[in-house]
């Protein structure tokens, strides 16, 4: 036949597996290389070219091996070993066997370097099994009757064992199906007594266990549980029998089996690490009070059974903290130390600690399930251990720190989600220490918060910023990241933290209340510098003035409220309310006053239409020269100057300030104006200058979404019936010099 593709080695070999290659014969073999990191070994018949069998080497470990008794054919032995099977190979030659071993260990990319043996070791195994073969005749020749089985049996159970163990994966002390057979065969042919055999078996076994080899606990019980019943007489099948030498090795192992128990529970986070071997620590403690029973029928008191584990739970906690502090060594530097660097070793101590706890809880939880209060003064005895480094740490902190609020929250957020630990012994401690660093943190803010109030409105340009001005920025997000810090410590005593969060909601209050007089107070120094003309406009300061009145109501609700699920009675409402009613009485007042500025600017062009009163001097003067003065040259007209004058100060300020009362305040003051003029005929410049400002004004106005009820007031209606009237006259008495001004068809005009 053809090779097969990617062949790597063949020739004839001899083979004998457990799973493939069951009979010793030769083979003709194929190393094939299947993909990149896959090798197979496979056998063919002649003329086929499919392999008959195969096996894939992965996981195999192939080494140099001495000749196998009872395997006759080949010369030179090695094998491949893997965990449950063993294939031993066998070729014609040395120099054979080492090209098959070098190709297979490099197809299984083993560590281990496989070494030929030497001439000697070929002569020592030679001589070594004429020796066993001279030794085994021995013994079979030996009498039966004249061995000493029961000391004979412990040394072949011991031996048993110790190769059990040696064995490449763990057996957990579990004797192999075939040397159970073995053993209970020795003992049904040469009556070697069952409770001999598993007092010897749980010596062995439990000499294993104090030399830190894994034991199953299960199988120490099994073995426990047979000896007690035969040593308190109580067997099942009531057969039971117990020598005196036995009963005082019982009782030996006994003793020698209850302080190993002990101790693994003590070290259980290294004995059984993250619940490994799986319910070994339950089986473990399910041993340990079946040890403490005084004989097999009477249970152990639960008291005995929690006075025991909670004894051993105390060593552990000290156990496991003075190791954690030996990985972490903190130690060596909280002697000397400098604060910053004790702080920062406490804390990732701190965070080893949680994490050891949550450990046990994820792992060990469970085998401990009848005991959680056990448990919760183990932690809690854990944590004190705990609380002598962190004091000592806190203490050498310089007053008025705060970097040890961080710490305060690791701890907390872990305790307080803790149900056994929740205000426990180390809860308590830890806030009694914090809450004087807490009010004392919220006292200095509360200063620094009122003082950059204080210095922050002096100096205030009124940039806009945001929402507001560049102190009523930093105020709102000072108070708002010191609620939150409060919040994020998630004080875990209800009274206190409700304590902490309305004292904060009161000082936001003040400072609330503090910043809205500061603003009203520079508004009124604005208004009074600003000139009562047209040419008057509400300036950004102005605009940011407002705008931190309505970013202060708007955080109010938020800085100053507190949650719907806390119960506070009327003097809360009403301090609240009124902080409240202080921001809206602000604001009304502050568009009050800016309508008074735009009143008083209506007021100054109603003086200047004064001017025009009928029956004045200084009405003639104006009449005369303006009609001699239009002989020669184009006269601007003085009226609708002023009327487009004061229109653009309308509209410009408009774009900011759109209200009602700015409307209503202008109509009537027009109309005082008119009825001191009651008894006179307005003139005519008076007459198109108010025409044209009322007409302008409703129209702008309405445009501004004001109610048609607003609008058309009686004030207004006085107005529009007076100004009809004088143009009724104007028009009987000089015709057509209005130009086209009319009191009529106002929606239907333009700019």
């Amino acid at each position: 036949m053809d090779k097969p593709p990617n062949t790597k080695h063949c020739g004839y070999l001899y083979a004998l597996g457990q799973k493939v290659w069951k009979r010793w014969k030769r083979r003709y073999f194929v190393l094939v290389q299947v993909s990149q990191y896959t090798f197979a070994m496979c056998s063919y018949r002649e003329k086929k070219s499919e392999p008959q069998e195969l096996m894939q080497l992965e996981g195999y470990t192939v080494d140099y091996t001495d000749p196998q008794p009872g395997l006759t054919g080949g010369r030179a032995f090695f094998n491949a070993v893997k965990e449950g099977d063993t294939v031993v190979f066998a070729s014609d030659d040395d120099q054979d066997r080492n090209i098959w071993v070098q190709a297979m260990c490099r197809a299984t990319g083993q560590s281990y370097k496989p070494v030929a043996p030497t001439l000697a070791q070929k002569h020592n195994f030679k001589d070594s099994e004429r020796t066993q073969k001279l030794g085994m005749d021995e013994f079979i020749a030996a009498d039966p009757c004249k061995c000493m089985h029961t000391a004979l049996f412990q040394v072949l159970q011991k031996q048993t064992l110790q190769h059990r163990m040696n064995d490449s994966f763990s057996c957990l002390g579990w004797f192999s199906p075939g040397q159970v057979f073995v053993l209970d065969e020795y003992c049904a042919r040469y009556g070697v007594r069952g409770c001999h055999r598993h007092l010897c078996y749980l010596k062995e076994l439990t000499e294993y266990a104090e030399n830190s080899a894994v034991i199953d606990p299960t199988l120490l019980h099994y073995s426990f549980a047979f000896c007690a019943s035969h040593v308190h007489g109580n067997r099942p099948d009531g057969i039971g029998t117990v020598t005196t030498e036995e009963k005082e090795q019982f009782e030996d192992i006994k003793s020698r089996l209850l302080s190993l128990l002990e101790n693994q529970i003590v070290h259980f986070r290294y004995c059984f690490p993250f619940g490994r071997p799986e319910g070994a620590l339950k089986a473990t403690l399910s041993l340990l009070e079946r040890v403490l029973m005084k004989d097999i029928s009477t249970p152990v008191l639960p008291d005995d059974m929690k006075k025991v584990i909670r004894k051993c739970l105390e060593k552990a906690a000290l156990i496991n903290y003075s190791r954690l502090t030996e990985y972490a060594k903190i130690e060596d530097t909280m002697n000397q130390a400098a604060p910053a660097k004790k702080l920062e070793d406490v804390m990732r101590l701190g965070e080893l600690c949680i994490e050891v706890l949550q450990q046990n809880e994820e792992h060990h939880s469970e085998a401990f399930a009848w005991w959680p209060e056990i448990m919760a003064e183990h932690a809690e005895i854990f944590w004190s251990l705990y609380a002598v480094d962190m004091d000592a740490s806190l203490e050498a902190q310089p007053q008025d720190s705060w970097d040890s609020f961080p710490l305060f929250q690791l701890l907390n957020n872990y305790l307080r989600n803790d149900t056994l630990l929740c205000n426990g012994k180390f809860h308590k401690h830890l806030q009694d220490y914090f809450i004087p660093l807490v009010i004392r943190y919220i006292d200095l803010m509360e200063s620094s918060i009122a003082q950059s109030i204080h210095r922050g409105f002096e100096q205030e340009t009124w940039q806009p910023v945001n929402n507001g001005s560049t102190t009523s920025e930093d105020l709102f997000w000072k108070l708002d990241a010191l609620q939150m810090f409060v919040c994020d410590l998630h004080w875990p005593e209800p009274e206190f933290a409700q304590h902490l969060e309305q004292r904060l909601k009161l000082m936001a209050s003040d400072m609330v209340e503090a910043s809205v007089k500061r603003t009203r107070i520079a508004f009124d120094a604005k208004m009074q510098k600003a000139n009562k003309s047209t040419d008057y406009r509400i300036s950004p300061s102005v605009c940011t003035m407002f705008n931190v009145l309505m970013d202060a109501k708007k955080q109010c609700t938020k800085l100053c409220v507190l949650d719907a699920g806390q119960e506070f009675g009327k003097q809360w409402q009403q301090y609240h309310s009124k902080t409240d009613d202080l921001i809206e009485e602000a604001f009304k007042e502050m568009i009050s006053l800016l309508v008074s500025k735009f009143v008083a600017v209506l007021e100054g062009v109603l003086a200047k239409l004064s001017r025009y009163d009928e029956g004045t001097l200084f009405s003639s003067i104006l009449s005369f020269t303006v009609k001699a003065a239009a002989k020669y040259v184009d006269v601007p007209n003085p009226g609708m100057d002023l009327a487009d004058t004061y229109i653009t100060f309308v509209r410009q300020n408009q774009d900011i300030l759109r209200d009602k009362q700015w409307y209503t305040s202008s109509m009537k003051a027009i109309c005082v104006w008119l009825t001191d003029r009651l008894d006179l005929q307005l003139h005519m410049y008076q007459l198109k200058t108010l025409i044209r400002i009322v007409k302008k004004s409703y129209r702008d106005f309405r445009l501004q979404s004001v109610l048609e009820g607003t609008l058309n007031n009686k004030t207004y209606e006085t107005v529009y019936n007076r100004l009809t009237v004088e143009e009724a006259t104007v028009s009987v008495t000089n015709g057509s010099d209005l130009q086209g001004i009319s009191m009529r068809d106002s929606d239907e005009e333009e700019g």
